[in-house]
């Protein structure tokens, strides 16, 4: 029997990249303890805000304790728990589906969400803020679609659920937050609606949390 302790994950409700690590331990199967944890500097939600900042120097979620370390960022975490924890797998045997999936996370993780996260929006400020995302979110979107054209079936790489899959769901989810519009979009909203009946996305979603607000909680 494992001696080591439950893992704690650090994670915020609406946070997509929290999302992301929350769906790869349910596909992982691994039990973890969530801790809530809003940056936001409000006087309800910032109780972590100070201790935060020694276990995630940029101050940002998700972060992942686990086998005795701290893991900070949400595809670092991912591919630790593939690499230490193999099956099922977050990523194709196959050396160019592989690429692939590695192609469409770049895409989405560094390509779209942090042009249009919190942190960015609110330097962009509020009367701009809803154009930028839009735009960002839009033009993104405009390639996955046609990188999508040629390598989805069932799910985003063939028909292997993958990290590909892990990363598109909480984006979409982000493009609706920002009332973008996704009817250019087919693939991305095929994949998105067929992803979000399997189990381990329902489990996760943000209105499941447990500091997810009552207003927005699931019925």
């Amino acid at each position: 029997m494992s001696t080591n302790p439950v893992p704690i994950l650090y994670s915020y409700w609406p946070s997509s990249c929290s999302w992301r690590v929350r769906i790869a331990l349910a596909i992982k199967k691994i039990e973890y303890e969530i801790k809530p944890t809003s940056l936001l500097k409000t006087a309800s939600e910032h109780a972590y805000t100070e201790e935060y900042r020694e276990i995630n120097p940029m101050q940002k979620v998700p972060s992942l304790k686990i086998d005795g370390h701290t893991l900070c960022d949400s595809v670092a975490i991912m591919h630790y728990l593939d690499e230490t924890r193999p099956q099922p797998a977050l990523l194709p045997q196959d050396p160019v589906k592989r690429a692939k999936v590695r192609e469409i996370v770049e895409l989405l993780c560094s390509g779209i969400q942090p042009l249009q996260n919190s942190a960015v929006l609110g330097h962009v400020g509020k009367d701009k803020s809803l154009e930028w995302a839009q735009h960002w979110i839009s033009r993104g979107f405009q390639g996955l679609e046609k990188i999508l054209a040629q390598s989805a079936g069932k799910f985003c790489v063939g028909d292997e659920l993958t990290m590909a899959d892990i990363c598109l769901v909480p984006q979409v989810r982000n493009a609706r937050r920002y009332k973008a519009d996704l009817s250019p979009y087919p693939i991305i909203v095929r994949l998105d609606q067929d992803l979000q009946e399997l189990e381990v996305f329902k489990s996760t979603h943000p209105s499941t949390q447990p500091d997810c607000p009552p207003e927005f909680a699931k019925k």
